[in-house]
């Protein structure tokens, strides 16, 4: 009692702290705002909760005459452009998290920056072999995560959060334009957090720099990062199977989750890599838009250096016999060139062709303590494979279709893609779009070749191409219904699988191993979103309902939904906005995948359902200037709908919380 007794003052004082910090900075115009007001109140529109859309869009950076809001450009890697977006909307708050994107389909361990449950399918859209460790993958940036910057002022963004017990999330990023065409930016991603469990402590770290440049014509153009991805966790396997009736009685001696021995206290993994990247194109003539037609040669060049590796100081019969009774430092590499060439021509009537090659160099190989298994050359995958791609894009009267594809032509990697996207743009808000995608891809290739000091965590499997189809209808219709209609076929399928090893009827001897389905499996997903204001109120309702042909290899809730009723409001002479409300979360029972730290990967089990928990979470949110700031309370209805919710068999999900954050933007 004394321990709750102290966290309630603690978390007393910090609410009275964040009230007592809006309060002053919103009463503070001393200064004035970083982004000057525009005198014609006019021309402000009606919604407060879109900064790019409103009267700061139109509005002098102070210390800068000339800079605007719209001017902060944000590059995506697909060279998509979009402005620095200061506003403070329910969708910023779903992202806020490690991941700064909503985590809807994904359900997070009790500790931040660790595993994550899948609450629905999640396809794959490249036809390049993965590592694997697919788990810890969606902590990792690939380069098609990263982005470039052009920026008239240095600008820097910080994004704070708090953690579980001991330690924060801190995701900072500062970019300065050194010339008008050349731009570097260098950012910090990283969290520690002690947890609430035992051996459960969680560091990943993420370093970047990016740099871009165009020459005075403007027909040559470089982009450029390098990133550094040490993603590390500790692991202990959940609570013990005798302590499940503890966690879920709620008693008060077990509320201190501290007391509850995890499987095992000797272990961990980390997800580490180093990655080089140059996109650089030249346009043999001016990229203007009166010139009718254009040409322009483009080259990508990557090189990555992956690694997964799991640490036991010795082993634990948690995860079955080992070879020796000594320390167990398994690991996998996968070095990785690609170098890609393309071919661009523009001409304006007939729409936009490229034609290219790309050639990819993947040296994959184990690393361990033990060779009785597999000899030197058997611990080894090179893969050489060369690949022709097409694409033509075509733009006509509110009509956008994509069409594209990538063959293997030489080599070991016998993958390919081919897909078309038509997007319809009915008028300024609504639109429809129609997508097809049908993909031939190598599993990953720790699925192929494993090697541990655990005996039944080696293999060396002959694996077929996994054949997917998936067709996507997206109707947005804001004012109306937001639908997502998907569709996925699936032949040789392959994913890791609780496996019964045993030998004898006698024995009950189980293992993770990665299962190949011969048999084609479809899944159906219908989501559906809907925003309903009225005055001050907001009523934000998402609702995805799913299904698999086969449940025992394909599992996911078949109803995952969240409701979230808000107010807003303007306060302080407009120098505060602010958001409260509730937010409500619920999927249905089903078999849900297992967690499996060895190979940082999810498995599929069949033997109990979970699910069928409430989240409800209630929230207060403010923008203060640039600044936006979000106090969070989490799960409040943990101690009264029960203890039986479950991120994982044997991985209880977070209990109440309070957690707050902060994105701070500086325009200097």
């Amino acid at each position: 009692m004394n321990d709750i007794s102290c966290r309630m003052k603690k978390n007393l004082t910090f609410i009275l702290f964040f009230s007592a910090i809006l309060v002053s900075i919103a009463q503070d115009n001393k200064r004035g705002p970083i982004i000057q007001l525009n005198e014609d109140r006019s021309r402000r529109p009606a919604s407060v909760n879109d900064s790019i859309s409103s009267s700061e869009m139109n509005n002098n950076i102070s210390k800068n005459t000339d800079a605007k809001i719209e001017d902060y450009l944000i590059i995506s890697s697909e060279m998509d452009t979009i402005s620095v977006d200061t506003s403070l909307t329910i969708e910023k708050y779903y992202k806020m998290n490690y991941l700064r994107e909503d985590n809807f389909t994904l359900l997070p361990f009790s500790n931040s920056g660790l595993a994550y449950n899948e609450l629905s399918f999640r396809s794959k859209k490249s036809y390049h072999t993965e590592i694997g460790a697919m788990n810890k993958k969606i902590l990792y940036q690939s380069a098609d995560d990263i982005n470039y910057y052009h920026v008239p002022t240095p600008f820097t963004e910080l994004m704070y959060r708090s953690v579980f017990v001991q330690g924060q999330t801190l995701d900072a990023l500062y970019t300065v334009n050194t010339s008008k065409r050349y731009n570097f930016s260098i950012s910090r991603k990283g969290l520690r957090s002690l947890g609430n469990y035992q051996n459960f402590i969680s560091n990943p770290t993420i370093f970047t720099f990016t740099s871009n440049y165009s020459s005075k014509s403007k027909k040559y153009n470089f982009r450029f990062h390098y990133t550094k991805q040490e993603l590390f966790a500790e692991q202990n396997g959940g609570i013990r199977e005798n302590d499940i009736i503890n966690f879920e009685s709620g008693d008060e001696q077990f509320i201190d989750r501290g007391v509850f021995d995890p499987q095992f206290e000797n272990a961990s993994n980390q997800f580490s890599s180093k990655r080089l990247f140059l996109d650089h194109i030249y346009h043999f003539n001016e990229t203007d838009s009166l010139i009718k037609s254009s040409y322009s040669l483009r080259h990508i060049l990557s090189y990555e250096e992956q690694e997964n590796r799991f640490d036991q100081t010795s082993p634990n019969n948690f995860f079955g016999e080992a070879f020796a009774n000594e320390k167990i430092s398994d690991k996998i590499f996968l070095n990785s060139l690609k170098t890609r060439f393309i071919f661009s021509f523009n001409q304006r009537s007939i729409g936009d062709f490229e034609i290219g090659t790309e050639f990819i160099k993947d040296k994959y190989f184990l690393e361990n303590f033990q060779t009785e298994i597999f000899t030197n050359d058997q611990r080894k995958i090179n893969s050489e494979t060369g690949f022709l791609f097409l694409n033509y894009v075509k733009k006509m009267n509110g009509l956008k279709f994509d069409l594209f594809s990538s063959n293997n032509i030489f080599g070991d990697n016998e993958s390919m893609l081919i897909g078309s996207d038509f997007h319809l743009k009915l008028n300024e808000n609504n639109s429809i779009v129609f997508k097809l995608l049908s993909s031939e891809y190598k599993p990953a290739y720790n699925a192929t070749l494993f090697a541990s000091n655990y005996l039944n965590y080696n293999w060396n499997n002959e694996l077929e191409n996994v054949e997917s189809n998936q067709f996507s209808l997206l109707l947005n219709f804001p004012k109306i219904l937001d639908v997502n209609i998907d569709y996925h076929s699936l032949n040789n399928f392959v994913q890791f699988e609780k496996t019964n090893l045993s030998t004898t009827s006698t024995d009950e001897l189980y293992g993770i191993m990665p299962i190949q389905y011969n048999e084609k499996i479809d899944f159906y997903r219908i989501s559906i979103n809907k925003k309903i204001t009225f005055g001050k109120f907001t009523f934000d309702s998402r609702f995805l309902y799913q299904k698999s042909s086969d449940e025992s290899k394909i599992s996911f809730p078949e109803i995952v939904s969240r409701n979230t009723l808000f107010f807003s409001t303007e306060m302080f002479k407009k120098a505060l906005f602010l958001q409260s409300g509730f937010s409500f979360k619920y999927f249905s029972s089903y078999y849900m995948k297992g967690y499996d730290p060895v190979l940082s990967e999810l498995y599929v089990q069949n033997d109990k359902l979970f699910g069928e928990f409430p989240i409800v979470d209630f929230f207060i949110n403010a923008k203060i200037q640039q600044t936006r700031l979000f106090l969070k309370f989490e799960h409040l209805n943990s101690s009264i709908s029960g203890y039986n919710y479950y991120s994982a068999p044997n991985y209880p999900y977070r209990d109440f919380s309070i957690r707050f954050g902060l994105v701070w933007n500086f325009f200097l």
